[in-house]
């Protein structure tokens, strides 16, 4: 059988790098390691999967690649431990009002009223249990992402999550117009939509054992799983619950704005799998939408 030889060319320069498959290259250069190179057949096209085989591409004797070096990257468990832990850490740092953040009097005071000590906890329990999720729940393939996009991840959560903290542990701080009451029910939401959260993510950590083919989640036992009669993504749907929850909980703005930019991407998101799931699977439910029952 006759092989193909590949030609790779750097996309900027065109400039002929070597006529090495991914994997030798690698070992030519060590500095692009095979998680930070894009290979394309047109400098401006897409980038080939890794399970893309050479002889299934449209090309002849000789395959012309273009590289593009990605950067540096990091793993996707690395990636969210990244982005959880600096949340839950910065939120305690306003919590416990450390020096210079407010006035100097109330250095290492506390509030006065209730609903800023439940904010704190279920805000940190709510981090605790990404934390734990990443370890210990979610299965991530080997994929990356770039280092570049993980500041800027980190950025949003660490940013947003100092921009919370400052006003609902601010010394003047009001609490929510009906008191306890909002409370109580903010709160009962906010731990229906965690556990519901918690188990859809066990649900789809077990939806595919080894060797076995792809399928889509459906419901089980559990009663928090029955959202997927109506939503193909309830995971998200119990996050911006719980958010939401937060928001009446706290009655305050910064934590509805960011509720509302979190909705927004959740649901980008979920329509993409949504999309993704009815063209891979004929029988897949129609009932189904991608985040709110019914609307969305």
């Amino acid at each position: 059988m006759c092989f193909p030889q590949v030609e790779v060319l750097d996309a900027k320069t065109r400039e002929q790098l070597c006529f090495l498959d991914k994997v030798c290259y690698h070992r030519t250069d060590p500095h692009w390691y095979p998680a930070r190179q894009a290979l394309k057949l047109d400098p401006r096209g897409k980038s080939l999967r890794d399970d893309e085989i050479l002889q299934n591409l449209p090309v002849g004797t000789t395959a012309t690649m273009y590289f593009r070096d990605l950067g540096p990257q990091l793993g996707w468990t690395m990636v969210f431990l990244a982005e959880y832990i600096g949340p839950l850490l910065t939120y305690l740092l306003f919590y416990f009002r450390v020096p210079y953040i407010y006035s100097h009097r109330y250095a290492f005071t506390s509030s006065p009223h209730p609903v800023v000590t439940l904010a704190c906890a279920c805000h940190t329990s709510h981090y605790i249990k990404r934390l734990v999720e990443t370890i210990f729940v979610h299965r991530f393939s080997h994929g990356t992402m770039p280092l570049r996009t993980i500041v800027r991840n980190c950025v949003y959560y660490w940013g947003f999550s100092a921009w919370l903290a400052y006003y609902i542990n601010h010394p003047l701080y009001t609490p929510p117009s009906y008191g306890e009451l909002q409370v109580n029910y903010a709160l009962a939401i906010f731990v229906i939509c965690e556990l519901g959260n918690f188990s859809i993510h066990l649900t789809l950590n077990n939806l595919r054992g080894e060797g076995e083919s792809r399928r889509f989640p459906v419901p089980t036992k559990n009663p928090f799983t029955w959202l997927f009669f109506f939503v193909s993504c309830p995971n998200y749907t119990y996050e911006v619950g719980a958010w939401v929850s937060f928001s009446i909980m706290t009655q305050c703005l910064p934590v509805a704005f960011y509720t509302l930019l979190g909705f927004i991407q959740m649901t980008i998101w979920a329509k993409g799998k949504h999309k993704a799931y009815n063209r891979e699977f004929k029988d897949y439910p129609s009932l189904r939408m991608a985040i709110i029952p019914l609307i969305l």
